[in-house]
């Protein structure tokens, strides 16, 4: 047979399909979970032991490579996924009781909701971004704020508590509808048990470990506000921290606030951090009348104790406060630290930095200046691992779920990273790396979409979350359902070749130009002289030909005015008083 039909033939088989119907994608899974494998310096995963952190531990070659395969099936950081849906810094990060939606909030001014289910390799993206401060306005015509904290309910998944700089804390359900919105208190009352909400910004909230209508905000008013979300008038609970630090009026702002309950049953435990450097615990139930234990001097004075955290056992607690330092406290013996570790802290860059226990308490995780994530012993606070996770750009936020025994993060350059590991790992990333690559549509490339964020015609405005006209169902906009293609919340095109174009609404066409009133207006060239200049220039002629005078021009009287002398004394002039006599 002609080599040459051969060849044709193989050509041709391989253009023909080899059968028929619907054919099913399937996924290699192992090749796509060795693409997620963190590579750092030549393929390792870049993790150190303490015998690499402890210049003097002695450490081998077969005994490094065991403490390698004992980080991968103890901590799950082997294997990582990379969420890039934000613009900023991400500074908060939370995972609902079964480990399905993520929600993410930035200094952006925005939160971020994600369904990992949903998800595959190529289309990791958020579902819906909320502006918090307009959740169904458009942002651009709105005061926004960066997010401090969004927090989903331990026990009712379906809402998700929001705090930004701003003084009044909002409610939101799952699918980023707003619920409820606090009340903000008045300002100018002194004693902060008569005012009815936050009288100032919102640093940090946390949901109650047991009762899911409680929530607890802390307010730079010097006030922890336990919340009923069922009444969104007036908080349900006023703690206010009386500080004795010199200068500061009695007042000090409330950094950061923590809720737990231990795992086996007792009562709760509220903490929170001042500013002042002193760390506070009441009672989780009550009586909230004062502090059930005080430390004074546990961090520096003036420093931002960024992060809180509570064991899951409920017997220790973590701090990590302005002062680059870590610290341990027993809550049955809150007067001193159990110990305490060195780590710079980036409070003073990024407020919301924190630190948290893993989901047994055996270790206690959180991020650094350079991007690593630190494991730490919770007894020692000595680094049980190290590794990197945005090098060379802080890590802000960090999450140990544990349903999906996975690890989340959130860098200052707008990543967020869910690190896990597929041996001991389930749900999550790992789920999502297993199903087959979705094809890419049309409309993932906004230079082949047409752009509605703008409205339909130039009257009509497309506004995200708006309500349907004859209808009690939401429209979701193309740009809530596509978050990374169209506009930004600012309104700038995420496409760099199109130019930036403001909105154009009704009211705006309406409004004249300068043209228009040079033209149409009289005299309106006037507002562009001094007026002092402008008043002179017709002088002589309101005198020679007066306008509002003329009708009595030749009546007008004259004003005669009485003749003085230079040489003529003053005091002896009709206008000098006569001197009283006594």
């Amino acid at each position: 047979m002609d080599p040459e039909q051969v060849s044709e033939d193989e050509n041709l088989k391989a253009f023909l399909p080899s059968s028929f119907g619907k054919q099913d994608r399937k996924a290699n899974v192992e090749a796509q979970i060795e693409q997620t494998r963190r590579k750092v310096d030549g393929g390792s995963t870049g993790a150190k032991r303490i015998s690499d952190v402890q210049p003097n531990a002695s450490s081998d070659e077969d005994e490094d490579d065991s403490d390698d395969d004992s980080d991968e099936d103890e901590f799950p950081v082997s294997h990582e996924l990379v969420l890039r849906t934000h613009e900023r810094a991400v500074t908060t990060a939370s995972l609902d009781l079964s480990g399905s939606r993520l929600v993410t909030g930035s200094t952006d001014c925005t939160f971020k909701l994600h369904d990992l289910p949903s998800m595959t390799p190529t289309t990791m993206r958020a579902f819906r971004s909320v502006d918090p401060s307009a959740p169904n306005k458009p942002s651009a015509n709105s005061e926004t704020h960066p997010i401090h904290q969004a927090t989903f309910n331990p026990i009712s998944p379906t809402q998700i508590l929001v705090v930004t700089a701003f003084p009044q804390a909002r409610i939101f359900n799952r699918d980023g509808e707003l619920s409820t919105e606090f009340v903000k208190g008045d300002m100018y009352l002194r004693d902060m048990h008569n005012t009815k909400g936050h009288t100032s910004e919102i640093t940090s909230g946390a949901w109650h470990p047991t009762n899911p209508d409680f929530c607890v905000t802390a307010g730079t008013d010097s006030t922890l506000r336990i919340w009923d979300v069922n009444d969104k008038r007036s908080q349900k609970q006023v703690l206010v921290h009386k500080s004795k630090a010199a200068g500061t009026g009695g007042r000090s702002r409330m950094t950061a606030v923590a809720w737990g309950t231990p795992v086996q049953g007792g009562n709760n435990v509220l903490v929170a951090a001042a500013f002042d450097g002193s760390l506070i615990m009441w009672s989780g139930d009550g009586p909230f009348s004062r502090p059930a234990a005080e430390v004074k001097d546990a961090h520096a004075a003036n420093t931002w104790t960024s992060g809180i955290d509570v064991s899951p056992d409920g017997r220790l607690v973590v701090s990590r406060g302005g002062d680059d330092t870590v610290k341990i406290w027993d809550t049955r013996k809150f007067n001193k630290p159990v110990s305490s570790t060195a780590l710079k802290s980036t409070s003073s860059q990024y407020p919301t930095t924190n630190i948290r226990f893993s989901p047994n308490s055996t270790s206690v995780i959180t991020g650094s200046e350079t991007g690593h994530l630190h494991i730490l012993n919770p007894a020692t606070l000595k680094p049980e691992l190290v590794t990197p996770v945005t090098p060379g750009s802080p890590l802000v936020t960090v999450l140990w779920h544990d349903k999906l025994n996975q690890i989340i993060t959130g860098s200052a350059n707008a990543e967020t990273h869910v690190l896990y590991n597929p041996k001991i790992s389930s749900g999550g990333a790992k789920y999502i790396v297993s199903k087959a690559p979705k094809r890419r549509h049309i409309d993932d490339d906004p230079n082949l979409t047409m752009d509605l964020s703008q409205g339909i015609s130039a009257d009509s405005i497309v506004t995200p979350g708006g309500i349907l006209s004859g209808s009690n169902q939401k429209a979701t906009s193309y740009a809530a359902r596509h978050p990374t293609v169209g506009l930004t919340a600012s309104g700038k095109s995420r496409d760099p070749r199109r130019p930036y174009l403001p909105a154009t609404t009704p009211f705006a066409k309406g409004q004249p130009d300068e043209k228009h009133i040079r033209e149409r207006i009289p005299l309106s060239s006037m507002r562009d002289e001094d007026p002092r200049e402008a008043l002179l220039k017709y002088a002589d002629k309101a005198t020679k030909d007066p306008m509002f005078t003329n009708a009595w021009k030749e009546t007008q009287p004259k004003a005669i005015y009485a003749e003085l002398s230079d040489d003529e004394d003053e005091k002896s002039g009709p206008a000098a008083k006569k001197a009283k006599r006594g």
